[in-house]
């Protein structure tokens, strides 16, 4: 890349819910609210501004058969740039992708290690496969290879039973939780059904993924435990799918997983009512397409959030949850400029106008 052009961003530039100036200008790659003495090279860019856009449930380097090769993992984090996501937390990848932290054009990515699972509960080359006394020496192991950040898988599919059960007994997950805070580590767990919630929230777990079988039961006890839900609507919009796919084997688990499908709004809605914090993540890179945020967020305001609240849980509620920056002085120029406000309509998210990483134009 040759040498970086000062930026003049200006128009509306919304450095949080409330609080929006008119113009800001990105220096040597950093955010500044003060305009440069003399600066010879000014490239202008007009818009309403975002920080970029956080997918807090992405897997760049994995497909729906495992791990991919390099140039596959950077196409996907190319198709999120484009659609305006700068920072992703990975949550579980068998490929190794720190390659990418030396890349100023690609995006940031905070990482959770491999998933971890029970022996023959999860999809086939995710996953570290173990039994609950290998669960902690997994969790320690994960929580020295992340970004912060532990997966586990806390439900799937029991073959014999021919329904969702939970991966865990009580124990092991306390003990594993424990181990990865003691070492500095959050953890989250995949979680679709009812059964493993409780003794995951009551055990310290710090995020569910997917959560859609949060009841008027549990969902108290993960406001009053500050547990976060990274619903992932867009991934959630398949299950009719798999359960059709699966109607024949396990009739159960397809019913289950329709019901699960069905309430799945009123889910969202009733934790973000109760005070659950929530927020965007799509589940890209198994099945899924990359660069969904947008369509995330939309999905966030059907199931009744209000828009901003969505927007927040993309951007500025996001990155503080994650413990970045957003369009803070001196902070990394990562930011998203679209031509009308998204506050109005969450809808323009998918169309960004220009993106900007580490204050290079990229898109």
């Amino acid at each position: 890349m040759s040498d970086r052009a000062v930026l003049h961003v200006k128009g509306r530039v919304l450095v949080g819910p409330e609080e929006v100036r008119d113009e800001v200008w990105v220096i040597d790659g950093r955010i500044s609210y003060d305009r440069p003495a003399g600066a010879a090279d000014v490239r202008t860019v007009e818009g309403w501004a975002l920080p970029g856009l956080v997918d807090a449930h992405c897997h760049v380097g994995l497909d729906q058969h495992g791990a991919v090769p390099a140039d596959v993992a950077e196409k996907q984090a190319l198709t999120d740039r484009e659609a305006g996501t700068l920072l992703i937390r990975d949550a579980g990848s068998p490929s190794d992708t720190r390659w990418i932290d030396d890349r100023e054009d690609l995006p940031k990515i905070i990482r959770a290690g491999r998933h971890i699972a029970r022996t023959r509960r999860y999809i086939r080359n995710y996953a570290w496969e173990v039994e609950p006394d290998d669960l902690v020496a997994y969790v320690a192991q994960e929580a020295r290879r992340g970004d912060g950040w532990v997966k586990l898988v806390g439900d799937w599919i029991d073959r014999d039973l021919g329904d969702l059960s939970a991966c865990w007994p009580r124990g092991a997950v306390e003990a594993a939780i424990a181990e990865a805070h003691r070492l500095g580590a959050r953890v989250t767990a995949h979680c679709f059904a009812e059964d493993s919630l409780r003794d995951l929230v009551e055990a310290g777990i710090d995020c569910v993924e997917h959560a859609t079988g949060l009841t008027d039961d549990t969902i108290p006890l993960f406001a009053e435990r500050g547990v976060a839900i990274v619903p992932t609507l867009v991934n959630i919009a398949t299950f009719p799918a798999l359960a059709d796919g699966g109607e024949s084997r396990f009739p159960r688990w397809s019913a289950h997983m329709r019901r699960l499908h069905e309430r799945r709004y009123d889910t969202v809605r009733n934790a973000y009512d109760a005070g659950v914090p929530v927020f965007v993540g799509t589940d890209a890179g198994g099945a899924l397409a990359h660069g969904l945020a947008g369509a995330e967020v939309a999905e966030l305001v059907t199931a009744g959030i209000p828009p901003l609240e969505a927007l927040s849980a993309t951007t500025w509620a996001a990155r503080r949850w994650l413990g970045r920056p957003g369009l803070d002085e001196g902070a990394p120029a990562d930011l998203v400029v679209y031509e009308q406000d998204p506050r109005a309509d969450v809808r323009v998210l998918t169309t960004p106008r220009r993106v900007v990483l580490n204050g290079w134009v990229v898109g």
